[in-house]
């Protein structure tokens, strides 16, 4: 009854606006059966079928898959922990089970994966169960441990995929797809964080030397375009480096990103300074805090709970922004969809690659939003 009143008051309360919504209406569904037809009878989706590894993981030697799941359960399982103990409402509702087990066997079914790798991800969907109701039912034993299972979690991830220390070495020229995406892309977030609220603190600091050049950092990082960034850090940096010191390519890059969204970072962490009060400051600073304790007990936690959409939006931006690598010569997930558009039998499939790689987009894109909306969801109860 409610929906039909909306329609009416919003949608149909005149006849211009009755003929409006027709004619829009009309047109959508043109659009949308026309999309559908070539989605179900046209498009050939072998392109992604086939080459369904190379989208994945590249290049990253076959025999070595076993490393590439053991880095996703332990990212997954350490992921579903830190949901679970943040999260106050049971996650695994009868509505929500149902579909997540619809969602899994619908992967089980399509993904073209052989029979061991349906079994890992079987596996994995069961870490993933288990980690969010242990991280439910433990949460105030597991939560001040978070941080460090992640921090020790970052160089075994690093090791499995890179190999040395008694594992196969794997070169970085070999990490390709949405493994090299997801990598970089995590690497960038975690480290511009910290430095964008050091530049945003040393903005708005009283000394003039740290100030000015937090200013001139962030003021020339922001009218330089990433690509060139991305270039100066390929071509440039080698240059000013000894002969005998040559940094991977891949880590180059990683600087480039860092280094440019850590800039806008600090002015989204800056919104969120300006809007604290002087009188907590002068406050903090009755009770006798000093500066370090103020900004980590007082000031921060206040000053990034109010600009956790900014900061979100940030790193999404981050996320899509790893698609320039592929112009400075390294093959995450566009670039791989560029390798596989060359392919002779593959040749002028666009719309399928293309389609494909915005889904996996999406995907991660709509799960950070939708984290950050429940983060901000709870802190504010």
């Amino acid at each position: 009854m409610i929906t039909l009143t909306w329609l009416r008051e919003n949608l149909f309360n005149n006849w211009y606006n009755c003929l409006l919504t027709v004619v829009c209406s009309i047109f959508l569904f043109w659009l949308f059966q026309g999309f559908a037809i070539w989605l179900i009878t046209k498009a050939q989706w072998q392109v992604v079928t086939v080459n369904l590894h190379l989208f994945l993981v590249g290049r990253f030697p076959q025999n070595l898959y076993w490393r590439i799941w053991l880095v996703l359960g332990i990212s997954t399982t350490l992921t579903s922990i830190t949901g679970g103990a943040f999260t106050k409402e049971a996650i695994f509702t009868k509505r929500n089970s149902l579909t997540f087990g619809f969602i899994v066997g619908v992967l089980l079914l399509i993904l073209p994966f052989p029979l061991t790798s349906r079994l890992s991800l079987l596996l994995i969907t069961g870490l993933i169960t288990l980690g969010v109701i242990s991280g439910q039912k433990f949460a105030e034993i597991i939560t001040p441990w978070l941080s460090l299972m992640w921090l020790l979690s970052f160089p075994i991830i690093i090791w499995l995929i890179g190999g040395g220390l008694g594992l196969q070495p794997v070169s970085t020229n070999l990490w390709n797809g949405l493994l090299l995406t997801l990598l970089i892309a995590i690497i960038s977030i975690v480290f511009s964080f910290p430095i964008g609220v050091l530049l945003a603190l040393g903005r708005t600091s009283n000394l003039p030397v740290v100030r000015w050049f937090s200013v001139l950092y962030i003021e020339i990082v922001r009218g330089l375009p990433l690509i060139g960034i991305l270039f100066l850090a390929q071509v440039m940096l080698p240059l000013f480096l000894p002969a005998d010191l040559r940094l991977d390519r891949l880590l180059r890059s990683m600087v480039g990103l860092i280094l440019f969204s850590a800039a806008y970072m600090a002015e989204n962490v800056r919104g969120g300074l300006q809007s604290i009060s002087r009188g907590q400051i002068e406050a903090g600073k009755a009770l006798g805090l000093n500066t370090p304790l103020l900004l980590t007990l007082v000031i921060l936690p206040q000053a990034l709970r109010a600009v956790i959409p900014a900061i979100v939006g940030q790193f999404i931006g981050l996320f899509k922004d790893t698609s320039l690598l592929s112009l400075v010569g390294l093959v995450e997930l566009t670039g791989m969809a560029r390798s596989i558009l060359a392919q002779p039998q593959f040749l002028g499939k666009y719309a399928e690659v293309y389609l494909f790689i915005g889904l996996i987009y999406w995907l991660f894109c709509y799960s950070m939003s939708l984290s950050a909306k429940k983060l901000e969801k709870q802190l504010n109860n």
